[in-house]
């Protein structure tokens, strides 16, 4: 049926061409690029004509919706539905109701309306000049302020129906006509949860005040006309020339002009920004970098022009322009000129200018507010206490009806239902609320997860609930420690374990070279010599390891680093760095942990990297030579190109040569043609490797100029430029040398593997959400056994329109059984035009991998699958990336590790393991939603019984409204003679921990809500109704003479029936339920001496009072007991199979 329905709506020609409109107008504004050329290639009429053909799952929402490329379809039915619910106080009201809704959506977008983000011009170190008010620096993470806190929390407390029929209980206590007891029987106990509640909030938002409180006062140097000022975090302006030590914070999204590195560029670790731990190359404005003082920033006119605030932290564009040299200089500024906040220097020391602050800095952009989380079972539970409200109006309105509506009826009606309002027993948020908190208690105490943290303790049955799992992958999953594993020459492959014969290979080659050379340099004449097809391929085993080792050497990013003294400036930094290049003070840095796994390897088999600039680098032979090679062109890696190359001039020999490595997709089509290739690239990725395929090609002189013009030409033209840029490099990379091919380890944390095993079997599916590229998210992927290595991968191919998603989906849709591995950029496009369609076709994958997501995108895919599944979602992560996702999630967890404690604070149970998920999910998770649901059903239970028996009460005494027990009968029957048992079910266990992570299966039956749903209520129901009528009516035909003894037989009855429930109910005993029952009986025994103002003390002592509460208790028990024994025969749990 879906695949009938034509997926373009028909639309009038007006609205095509308002559509084409914006379609071209968006494709313009997208400026020349690879972009450019898409308007030609998907004109909305061929797209149009295509996609009628090819029908994809639509719902008839999706046809009506006109305006589909730019509204996803359940936001329009959010908007809908909205509109539906909008218009009923309308429709009931009149008028008045039209009125109220107007104006409270007026004031709803005053309070939240934000000003227009706008480009804007910055002038450097002249914040005055600007020409519009900025927000403050100052960052804020509370909930509440003074003002709001208690209306705030009061609000979060009162909006669930419970809580406000207990106060409107409480509160009726105050008129005369309806009060029923005492006041501090109704006070007591909702004075407690509040105090409670807002005890732990104010200690919550304090914590949140002291933290922000610490990073706002972080002191930092601000650079003005007369010298240096210290300045806080908090009070920085946009426009100040803000300088950021080594190992210091950006305290806000700058423009980096300038740095004390004498090649102009440094490196800052962005691990809380975008979750990756590997360290970012930024260049200084060239133009501020020149100047010979740090005091001359203030004797020109210079001043950035900035794109207005915007999520993405992956770019940025703007421009820097220095007015008063002739000509006036004017600089293009990309991503390589930001310092974004958040973000920690790595080496040297920067200057920046301030242009976002406050709430319009990347990171601040990048994370959600928090929410405050409410648990799935409190939900439930409020449903059913709706329930039991109605049948409390229902009870009170025909016991009304049966008085025949005598006499001032109205206020019958209210006595009864405040004579029956221990249906809704107050203590049921209480217990639930100290069961909580007992549950977080026994997880910070389990010491097969050390360092386990409840920072949020309302929501510990969610860990019992989940069924999506999204996490990250580097920190989570990974260590993100790179290991060098395997080297593939094609006929031979070296291990770890054979790396000592790559070592000597190295050793002879140079040793070799260096005798044939007499002297130090022609470290490359041998090669040279064997350059001609014939003799390439009798090259000997030792020379061709020699030269895929001196590739590797030379083809990468990464700057060695000589940790100095207490240096300042870069030029003592340097100087000490000369002189002091001993292996052990030295550290790589690179833009990617692979790079420095790979020259670390180099270095661990005798080829040293020893010095890197922008212009050259040096290497260090097993010998003690150093080997200068001059950096002619640099080709970074990209995830559109997916590879890297370098061309490198030996300085003492003058050759040149070019070098690259790369995925083996794209070098595959560039090497000489080899048999051996893919198939080693398949085996190694199997074995969880990340490969690399490393190639070079030598260039003469004349080809490297001629190279050289067209490829300066293509960078300068206007039109175009990324394909002439891309087309001048593809002409060198042809019939290049295949060298070799490589496999890095990616280190997963500690049994990685077997959790997520155990997660699936539990009926969890787990979607891997990462910042890091597609290939690498792949590959941990099948390494982590996230993919199964049976299982088929669906790589969604980039698409950047309608017409590519459309086609792209359709090849997805017909696959079965396969992982899903998507891009960021993808899933924005899929998103835009096939939300439903996407998030149902992910839904139905055994596993979801997303690459290049955004913080922000993490987020969104948590909320996407609330909204489409209505089910429970926990998100895990480590790094500040992650924050967005953890507060989106219905359950946080943040790992505490190498990326800092962002996540561990900001997320609801913090662990410091990835494998302590299993336990907290599997042990805790299961049995406090078991211990919650029973503790929730048995405090219904205790209220139902009793108004049950105040029911049968009020119908023997001819429907009158007076209560059954009154005073501290009431108060005694809901604390201390029944109270402990009845919390002692929190201790209650149905399997042991060992049994329920042997079988995780136990964990779906959970997710199916059966502990706690209207069948089981109803049970409760019904026993309740059963006990309450046997005990009231046992005592009306056994009481002899005086009405007192029937508040007594009936009242004992009860609290013993109470005991002996606990004691059915309970499935594994533990000492402390029976010292609570013990404890209980012992106080009502005790108290019986006390309650002369209730029981007839003569006769509460005489042998007939006790046969005669026995009769009622064992007939009011015994029926119960009968029952759960044949139930357990007959058809057992789960679970009851396991133990026995």
């Amino acid at each position: 049926m879906a695949d009938q329905i034509p997926l373009y709506p028909v639309r009038s020609a007006a609205v095509a061409a308002v559509a084409n409109r914006k379609r071209a107008a968006y494709y313009s504004a997208a400026g020349p690029g690879p972009g450019a050329e898409r308007p030609s290639r998907y004109r909305l009429e061929d797209e149009s004509a295509h996609l009628d053909e090819m029908p994809l799952m639509m719902s008839e929402e999706g046809v009506e919706n006109e305006e589909s490329d730019y509204h996803t379809l359940p936001r329009a039915r959010a908007a809908r539905r909205g509109r539906g619910l909008r218009g009923l106080p309308r429709r009931l009201c009149g008028g008045w109701a039209s009125l109220c809704t107007s104006c409270c959506d007026w004031l709803v977008n005053v309070c939240r309306r934000q000003r227009e983000l706008r480009a804007r011009t910055v002038w450097l170190g002249r914040p005055e000049k600007s020409e519009e008010k900025h927000p403050g620096n100052s960052i804020r993470n509370q909930k509440y302020n003074v003002f709001t806190f208690i209306p705030g929390v009061l609000y979060e407390q009162f909006k669930f129906f419970l809580n406000l029929y207990f106060l409107l209980v409480s509160c009726s206590q105050f008129v005369p006509a309806l009060k029923i007891g005492y006041l501090y029987t109704y006070w007591a106990p909702l004075g407690f949860v509040l105090a409670v509640t807002i005890t732990r909030e104010a200690v919550d938002e304090f914590r949140r005040f002291r933290r922000d409180k610490e990073v706002n006062a972080q002191l930092y140097s601000k650079l003005t006309v007369r010298g240096k000022v210290q300045v806080k975090s908090s009070d920085i302006r946009v426009g100040d020339l803000i300088i950021v030590e080594k190992n210091q914070r950006i305290p806000s999204d700058m423009v980096f002009l300038r740095t004390s590195e004498k090649a102009g560029s440094c490196f800052i670790r962005t691990d809380q920004l975008d979750g990756e731990t590997d360290w970012k190359l930024r260049v200084a404005v060239s133009c501020t970098q020149r100047l010979p003082a740090l005091g001359d920033l203030f004797s020109i006119r210079a001043y950035v022009h900035a794109q207005k605030p915007q999520l993405d932290i992956h770019g940025f564009e703007g421009t820097f322009t220095r007015e008063d040299s002739d000509p006036p200089v004017h600089e293009s500024l990309s991503i390589e000129n930001t310092l974004w906040a958040s973000t920690v220097v790595a080496s040297g020391t920067v200057i920046g200018v301030v242009i976002y602050t406050g709430r319009e800095t990347r990171s601040v952009m990048n994370t959600s507010n928090p929410k405050n989380k409410v648990g799935l079972l409190d939900i439930e539970l409020n449903q059913l206490t709706k329930a039991l409200f109605l049948a409390l109006v229902a009870l009170s309105v025909v016991m009304v009806t049966l008085q025949g509506f005598a006499g001032p009826w109205y206020r019958n009606l209210f006595r009864f239902l405040l004579l029956f309002s221990y249906i809704i027993p107050i203590s049921l948020r209480v217990n639930l609320d100290m069961g909580k908190a007992a549950y977080g208690w026994m997880m910070m105490r389990d010491e097969h997860i050390p360092g386990t943290v409840v920072r949020t303790s309302t929501i510990p049955e969610e860990l019992g609930r989940l069924v999506y799992l999204l996490t990250d992958k580097t920190g989570t999953l990974t260590q993100n420690e790179m290991v060098f594993k395997r080297l593939h020459l094609g006929t031979v492959s070296y291990g770890t374990d054979t790396m000592d014969e790559v070592q000597s290979h190295v050793r002879s080659a140079y040793a070799q070279l260096h005798s044939q050379a007499g002297g130090n340099g022609a470290s490359s004449t041998p090669p040279r010599k064997a350059q001609p097809p014939g003799p390439r391929v009798r090259k000997s085993v030792s020379s061709r390891v020699y030269e895929v080792v001196r590739a590797i050497a030379l083809c990468h990013n990464v700057t060695p680093v000589y940790e100095s003294g207490a240096g300042v400036t870069g030029e003592t930094e340097h100087a000490e760095a000369d002189q002091d290049l001993s292996d052990e003070n030295r550290t790589y840095q690179a833009s990617s942990p692979d790079e420095v796994a790979l020259v670390q390897w180099t270095e661990s088999v005798g080829l040293t990297l020893v010095s890197r600039d922008l212009m050259s680098m040096q290497l260090r032979t097993p010998g003690g030579q150093i080997l200068t090679y001059r950096v002619l062109q640099m080709f970074p890696f990209t995830s559109e190109s997916k590879r890297m190359g370098i061309i490198v001039r030996d300085e003492s020999t003058a050759e040149i040569t070019f070098y690259m490595k790369g995925a083996d997709a794209v070098m595959a089509a560039v090497v000489q043609y080899n048999d051996w290739l893919e198939e080693e690239c398949g085996n190694m990725a199997r074995e969880g490797l990340r490969t690399l395929v490393v190639a070079k090609r030598a260039l003469t002189e004349e080809q490297y100029q001629d190279f050289e013009s067209r490829y300066a030409q293509a960078k300068l033209s206007v039109h175009d430029r990324a394909l002439k840029v891309a087309a001048a490099v593809e002409s060198l990379e042809r019939e290049m040398q295949l060298l070799g091919l490589t496999g890095v380890e990616d280190r997963l944390q500690a049994d990685v593997r077997p959790t997520l095993e155990l997660l699936r079997n539990a009926g969890i599916k787990i979607w891997m959400l990462t910042g890091d590229k597609l290939e690498t998210a792949t590959c941990i992927a099948k390494s982590s056994h996230l993919v199964s290595r049976t299982q088929d991968v669906h790589v969604f191919r980039p698409v950047a329109s309608r017409g590519e998603a459309h086609l792209e989906l359709n090849a997805f849709r017909r696959k079965h059984d396969c992982a899903l591995v998507l891009s960021g950029d993808s899933l924005e496009v899929c998103l835009r035009y096939y939300e439903h369609e996407l998030v149902e076709l992910a839904c139905q994958c055994p596993a979801v991998v997303c690459c290049r997501c955004s913080p922000t995108q993490k987020a969104c895919i948590v909320r996407l699958l609330q909204q489409h599944t209505r089910r429970r979602t926990c998100a895990i992560g480590d790094g500040g990336n992650d924050v967005s996702m953890i507060q989106a999630a219905d359950c946080g967890i943040g790992i505490e590790g190498k990326e800092g404690k962002a996540a561990s604070l900001a997320a609801d149970f913090s662990i410091t393991q990835f494998r302590h998920i299993g336990r907290l999910l599997m042990v805790h998770g299961r049995s406090s939603y078991k211990r919650s649901a029973a503790l929730g059903q048995f405090v219904m239970h205790r209220g139902l019984i009793i108004s049950t028996m105040q029911a049968v009460f009020s119908s023997v005494c001819y429907f009158a409204s007076v209560p059954l027990y009154q005073g501290f009968l009431m108060v005694g029957y809901a604390t201390i003679y029944t109270m402990f048992p009845v919390f002692s079910l929190v201790l209650d266990q149905d399997v042991k921990p060992d049994m329920a992570m042997l079988y995780p299966e136990l964990y779906k039956d959970l997710t199916k809500g059966r502990s706690l749903s209207f069948k089981t209520f109803l049970v409760w129901v019904v026993i309740s109704i059963y006990q309450g009528g046997i005990l009231m009516y046992g005592a009306l035909v056994l009481f002899e003479s005086e009405f007192v003894h029937v508040v007594a037989i009936s009242f004992t009855a009860l609290v013993l029936t109470e005991l002996l429930m606990v004691a059915l109910t309970v499935r594994t005993w533990h000492w402390l339920m029976v010292v609570a029952e013990l404890l209980s009986l012992g106080c009502y025994v005790a108290s019986l001496a006390f309650l002369n103002e209730y029981f007839d003390v003569a006769f509460i002592t005489t042998v007939a009072f006790v046969w005669k509460v026995s009769a009622v208790t064992v007939v009011s028990c015994l029926p119960l007991y009968v029952l759960k024994y044949l139930k357990r025969k007959l058809s057992p749990p789960s679970y009851s199979k396991l133990t026995s």
